[in-house]
């Protein structure tokens, strides 16, 4: 036997910390098998969603089935990329991603540079590929703000300033996406980073305060855009002009009658056949209701709302070992892929009005699925950071270490 050998024997105490890093898991597995099977079941999903009109724009029913597998292999890359990056340098390098994502948005507006399509301009052409820069100014807006709460916890708590000044910024990255237009993504970044400054302890009053003036203006928005008033007054009753501005809500509420508790059967979705506009992209929900009924729906908002639970629960055990930067992008990543989930489903079912906002995971779309896949990798990241530590002090009661008597 070697003399270290003998040391570790002979010290219960590290013997006992060897045990317990042996016996912690290398990676939050029910996390990865979720989002990994979110992915597969968008894959199938976007199969099924595009190949009748793939087959009738392009001659190719795999058309969109070879774009999406594409993209799916890209954001896997990035999610790869992503986990290998240590978390302190997200922390140094949140303010130049937001910056950078700042002068992505202001490009897409330049004449000659963004691409618009549909009436949008929110692409860059990239080659074979079109950078829709919106979808990672959400992910680095978190990175951003979780910084900020870490170097300016005081101004926060105690100074009203303290919480406008990232709203500043926050605020010129959704007057960009406005002008693409996205409202859509402005509400969800705005949402996301107002709930992180609740999380990170800013006083109440204040907090309703800007709370009531940043639901004004986005009210407003809506009312001064006649195209915008137009989508909330057919969501109400989209049925009185089912052909003209209730039509896409009209065939989605019509897919998921049909599709009653268990659905119709994965691939004879009949709305998806060019009644239903986007129907492999912000609507492929509504194909899922059809296809797989109310049962699988069930098991889709399930999913994602054990991811979001996941999400907080990591943020939670990171901030017990002193992680507030982790902590606070752990509670970021799942209040932005919760809150993107509950608008896309609710503008399925009628909930709420039709905005161009994709499904986690699930919607065809390269940019979205990168951006979505990178916010697990960081999470998982901080996941088995958080473990790391936690193996080295040992058990834990309410987040500090104890020892048995």
């Amino acid at each position: 036997m070697t003399v270290a050998a003998r040391q570790v024997r002979g010290n219960p105490a590290r013997s006992a910390q060897r045990r317990r890093e042996r016996s912690v898991a290398p990676v939050d597995y029910p996390l990865l098998v979720c989002a990994l099977g979110l992915v597969a079941f968008g894959f199938v999903m976007v199969a099924s969603a595009s190949m009748s009109i793939a087959a009738n724009c392009c001659d190719d029913p795999f058309y969109y089935v070879t774009r999406h597998g594409f993209a799916l292999g890209l954001a896997l890359t990035a999610a790869v990329l992503a986990y290998s990056v240590p978390v302190e340098w997200w922390e140094r390098g949140g303010v130049w991603l937001f910056l950078l994502g700042l002068l992505s948005l202001v490009l897409v507006l330049v004449p000659g540079v963004g691409r618009e399509v549909n009436g949008a301009t929110r692409w860059i052409p990239l080659g074979p590929l079109n950078l829709q820069p919106s979808e990672l100014v959400k992910l680095f807006a978190v990175i951003y703000v979780s910084g900020y709460l870490v170097r300016h916890a005081d101004d926060v708590v105690n100074r009203i300033s303290g919480f406008i000044r990232p709203m500043v910024l926050i605020g010129i990255a959704g007057a960009l996406i406005l002008q693409q237009p996205d409202f859509g993504t402005t509400a969800v970044i705005l949402a996301t980073v107002m709930g992180m400054l609740f999380l990170g302890g800013v006083s109440l009053m204040p907090f309703v305060v800007l709370f009531l003036v940043v639901a004004a203006g986005l009210l407003v928005l809506v009312v001064i855009s006649p195209y915008r008033l137009r989508r909330v007054t057919s969501f109400l009753d989209p049925f009185q002009d089912p052909f003209n501005t209730g039509y896409q809500l009209s065939q989605a509420l019509i897919a998921f009658g049909r599709g009653e508790w268990l659905g119709v059967g994965l691939g004879n979705g009949i709305q998806k056949q060019f009644f239903l506009p986007e129907a492999h992209t912000d609507f492929i929900a509504s194909v899922i209701g059809e296809e797989l009924g109310l049962v699988g729906m069930l098991v889709l908002i399930a999913a994602f709302a054990f991811l979001t639970w996941r999400a907080f629960s990591i943020g939670a055990r990171a901030e017990a070992v002193g992680e507030r930067f982790s902590a606070y992008v752990a509670q970021g990543v799942g209040l932005g892929l919760g809150l993107q989930a509950f608008v896309n489903i609710g503008v399925n079912v009628g909930m709420l009005p039709t905005k161009g906002l994709t499904l986690p995971f699930l919607s065809y779309g390269s940019n979205s699925l990168i951006a979505a896949c990178m916010s697990i990798a960081i999470l998982l990241r901080i996941d088995a950071m958080v473990r790391r530590i936690e193996a080295e002090k040992g058990p834990t009661r309410g987040g500090r270490p104890w020892v048995r008597a």
